[in-house]
């Protein structure tokens, strides 16, 4: 969840590690920091805080950051509190080796114990200045190089990590490994750059070797690239690919925050992960929906006993989507699990069942785990991820990206509705291969399908109407989320986007529970959100509507255009497009990060980076 970059070639080095810290700050502000080396000289500068508290405290001392060799890091607290002393790049004993790390060492209490009988101090809470020491003491004692001490300790490590690490005295060699933990590294004719995202480097390269598991490369200056395995140092030959990221994609325009920028984005993210799977219908051709990962998988999924959707977050949101759409339309008995539970569990799995991962990042800890558990037991998995070369996208059995483009907003918007966009498609695909829905079914909504787009457009025009609300409620301490049918989940996530950002205390349920608790939370001081747009349980909603009135709550109506009843009873009325009920989580959901948006701007917090969260959780 830290972020991780790094420098060797010939161009200053300070400019580009400072750049991509800011870029990588959506994975952990906590602190940062970046140690630059020249010779056998260097500059290191640690703070607590944001990338520009560290880049503050550099002018302030007027300190010249020289050299060609550099790593910088941006944290996300595991081990020890937010500090300077916390903060990476950590230093050994001998103030020899600079390290920084992005996991967690699950074993670094005992080594510490090690360490310490032989003599060495710690002054932080991290493990990672466990692993510095390690390294260290590795190699001073069996008189070995850098890269040789580097792989022989992580050998001797139990957890997830990717590292980057310099020896003072020989700057122009720097050592990289990864288990778990993401790690690119961009290659240019006599320089190299390491990152935890390449987003952070596409400006200087789009040549890119993605790390994988179990791997390490000593990088040396004006020399080829040297990739080896941690286990035996086997020589490996690197598979560069051909970075695919724009660079408009990740800057912010004209919006103040990724976040709106990437809500108003959308439209387009649902036609690309559409574009080239909905063959859309027309008075000649029928709908047709291609997604190579079923197709070449078809008996698996028509013959397909149960399928168990594992994710986290949002992405687990999508999933419950996914639930009552695969149930509704293929007839397959589907089950959701938490990722972060589902890997201590017991699953009863076998050849005959399928398991859906689903993560953004494709690097999510917990579902990795779930992965590997699952192919474990002989299930088949697929895989829904956003980035390419992911360590999901390389592991399942096969697979569907989301095409949802770079999200850099830590609350995640477009990769929700991108997700449900895909899971629709399986589900009108399952359903035609297994004969679950009918033709004139399908075709409709194939049809409805291609509508999306163009209807969250229409959505979006919305905002006005938003942002007064928003200043009615943006200082209210408790908000109540409230659905039915496939729009319950739609509730979680807005409840979920509220909290993430405002820090609002916020809770979603399906309607009907609501006298099983939550009603009495009601007064006339919260005010209760309700998915009510015309699906079959309208009138239950009028009936759960009434009860909330009666108790004086404040209700704000997600309705259609055409609707009258609840639009007279409702505080507050915000219109989207009728669409199917099916794809009615597409449209609900974008007033609701709309209002979680208005209400925490409003608020001046920063909505980017709300605290205590990061983008991509690589650590359990």
């Amino acid at each position: 969840m830290c972020g991780i970059i790094g420098y060797l070639g010939y161009r200053e080095a300070y400019p580009i590690l400072l750049n991509g810290l800011k870029k990588l700050e959506y994975r952990g502000y906590d602190s940062s920091g970046i140690a630059v080396f020249r010779k056998r000289k260097y500059n290191l500068y640690k703070t607590k805080g944001k990338v520009n508290e560290l880049e503050k405290k550099i002018s302030f001392y007027k300190i010249k950051m020289k050299g060609n060799t550099g790593i910088g890091h941006t944290r996300w607290a595991t081990h020890g509190i937010p500090d300077n002393i916390n903060a990476h790049p950590h230093v050994s004993n001998s103030n020899e080796l600079f390290l920084i790390h992005n996991g967690i060492i699950e074993n670094y209490h005992a080594i510490k114990i090690i360490l310490s009988k032989n003599g060495f101090i710690f002054k932080s809470k991290t493990d990672t200045e466990v692993l510095v020491n390690l390294i260290e003491f590795v190699q001073k004692k069996n008189k070995l190089s850098l890269e040789e001490a580097v792989r022989i300790s992580l050998n001797e490590i139990v957890g997830a990590y990717s590292i980057a690490i310099v020896d003072k005295s020989n700057p122009e060699i720097i050592v990289i490994a990864k288990l778990g933990s993401p790690l690119a590294l961009g290659i240019n004719e006599r320089e190299f750059f390491i990152s935890s995202d390449p987003v952070s480097f596409v400006n200087y390269t789009k040549n890119v070797l993605y790390l994988r598991d179990g791997e390490m490369a000593i990088l040396r200056k004006d020399k080829d690239l040297d990739l080896r395995k941690i286990r035996d140092n086997h020589k490996l030959n690197p598979i560069i690919k051909e970075l695919q990221i724009n660079l408009k994609e990740i800057e912010k325009g004209n919006y103040k925050y990724f976040m709106l920028k990437e809500i108003y984005e959308q439209p387009k993210s649902i036609r690309d992960t559409l574009r080239g799977r909905l063959l859309i219908p027309n008075k000649n051709i029928d709908g047709l929906i291609c997604i190579d990962g079923i197709e070449s998988n078809k008996d698996i999924f028509i013959n397909a006993k149960s399928i168990t959707i594992v994710a986290c977050g949002t992405s687990w949101h999508a999933s419950l989507i996914g639930e009552y759409l695969l149930e509704e339309l293929a007839r397959i008995p589907v089950e959701v699990e938490y990722a972060s539970e589902f890997r201590y569990r017991k699953p009863i799995l076998g050849k005959k069942d399928i398991v859906i991962v689903i993560s953004q990042s494709g690097e999510t800890a917990d579902t990795i785990e779930a992965l590997k558990l699952a192919k474990k037991r002989g299930a088949f998995v697929f895989g829904i991820c956003n980035v390419v070369s992911s360590y999901i996208a390389r592991n399942v059995d096969a697979g569907a990206y989301t095409h949802a483009g770079p999200e850099i907003g830590v609350a995640s918007t477009k990769s929700f509705t991108a997700q449900i966009t895909v899971l629709t498609l399986l589900s009108l695909i399952i359903g035609k291969y297994r004969s679950t829905i009918t033709n004139n079914r399908y075709q409709y909504l194939c049809k409805e399908l291609k509508s999306i787009p163009e209807k969250v457009s229409q959505t979006l025009k919305i905002d006005d109407t938003i942002k007064n609300i928003s200043q009615l409620y943006c200082h209210v301490n408790n908000f109540l989320y409230l659905g039915r049918g496939i729009n319950f989940p739609v509730a979680l996530e807005g409840a979920l986007k509220l909290k993430e950002i405002s820090y609002i205390h916020a809770e979603g349920y399906p309607a009907a529970e609501m006298k099983h608790g939550p009603i009495a939370l009601i007064d006339e001081k919260i005010p209760v959100v309700f998915l009510s747009t015309k699906t079959g349980q309208y009138k239950k909603i009028i009936g759960n509507i009434e009860e909330i009135k009666a108790r004086k709550g404040k209700i704000i109506a997600i309705v259609n255009e055409d609707d009258i009843q609840i639009s007279m009873l409702a505080d507050h009325i915000i219109k989207v497009p009728k669409i199917s009920e099916e794809l009615n989580p597409l449209i609900t959901v974008i007033p609701l990060q709309l209002l979680a948006y208005q209400i925490a701007f409003l608020r001046g917090e920063n909505v980017d980076q709300p605290r205590n969260l990061a983008k991509s959780v690589t650590v359990e």
